[in-house]
């Protein structure tokens, strides 16, 4: 409860700095570093430069397994607001096109039994095929009915997820992946937050955690370790922002707030609060020389107003 008061109080920061939309540019980067990262942990071989090539429509060359792993998981985040996080229909179909033409069986529950196998020794036995169905349907039913903060919940479906194994394959993914649209239904932020890459740092302490909520028969082990993430993933936004926001970001983010409302150098200040007046100005005399603002009013009463393109 510690852990989800911090990252309360941290998605309070990013509502009052206007971060859970980030710029263009940044959502970009974050996007194919969710990508990347997400698919490495499942041993994929690309680097984010061949991502962003893949991402921008240009050829790669590396294993056509790799490559087409990737091309699923653009098309799929590229859709990400077309799926319902509480629909068992929009999960089974997100696996489809994730693993399309990597498994015969895409979009398909198991009906086999499978085990994960480390070395010579099983590291999980996953529940019977069988029975599959019906723990994916409680597991919905959890999703939708349980008053549990959504926090929670993502953290609960997630490691549950994992347990049930109910694909042949993609199970990692699909976990990571859906974890990110339950907290989206909440934050939108969540949507360009990279946690895949801090997962990647600490692969070895993911796996350990799954394994040892499956040791206690209870998820709390796995829901620190991924709100802890989820904490760290937030910190690091939120510093990146102070850091290194460029005037064309902040027009961006600002025009995003007022549309095409007028608005005064006080009125922008007051929505980026770690920036000198000068520094405002500077940005205003940038934006309106760019002809992506006109004035309105001359000297003290100057205001303006964002250009419809």
């Amino acid at each position: 409860m510690e852990l989800v008061a911090h990252v309360s109080e941290k998605l309070g920061a990013v509502q009052a700095n206007h971060l859970y939309k980030p710029p263009t540019e940044l959502r970009k980067k974050n996007r194919i570093k969710t990508i990347k990262f997400s698919l490495e942990i499942e041993g994929n071989s690309l680097s984010l430069e061949q991502v962003t090539a893949l991402m921008d429509h240009k050829r790669v060359l590396a294993p056509k397994k790799d490559i087409v792993e990737v091309r699923n998981a653009i098309k799929v985040y590229e859709q990400l607001e077309d799926f319902d996080p509480f629909k068992r229909k929009d999960f089974e179909r997100a696996h489809g096109l994730l693993m399309k033409g990597l498994v015969a069986d895409a979009g398909q529950l198991r009906r086999g039994n499978v085990g994960i196998v480390k070395g010579s020794k099983i590291e999980h036995l996953a529940p019977s095929g069988a029975i599959v169905n019906g723990l994916l349907k409680d597991l919905f039913q959890y999703l939708k009915s349980s008053e549990d903060l959504i926090l929670i919940k993502s953290c609960v479906f997630h490691y549950e997820l994992e347990f049930i194994h109910p694909f042949t394959d993609g199970n990692g993914r699909m976990g990571r992946l859906w974890q990110t649209l339950i907290l989206m239904s909440q934050y939108s932020v969540f949507e360009y937050l990279p946690i895949e890459q801090l997962i990647k740092k600490r692969q070895s302490e993911y796996y350990l955690k799954l394994a040892e909520s499956d040791k206690k028969g209870h998820s709390t082990p796995f829901i620190e370790f991924m709100l802890s993430l989820i904490l760290e993933a937030l910190g690091e936004l939120l510093s990146a922002q102070n850091r290194s926001l460029q005037v064309s970001e902040r027009m961006e983010l600002f025009k995003s707030k007022v549309g095409e409302d007028l608005f005064s150098r006080k009125t922008y200040l007051g929505f980026f609060k770690n920036i000198s007046a000068p520094t405002a100005s500077r940005d205003l005399k940038w934006a309106f020389d760019q002809e992506i603002i006109e004035r309105v009013g001359t000297k003290r009463l100057t205001v303006y107003r964002f250009i419809s393109e």
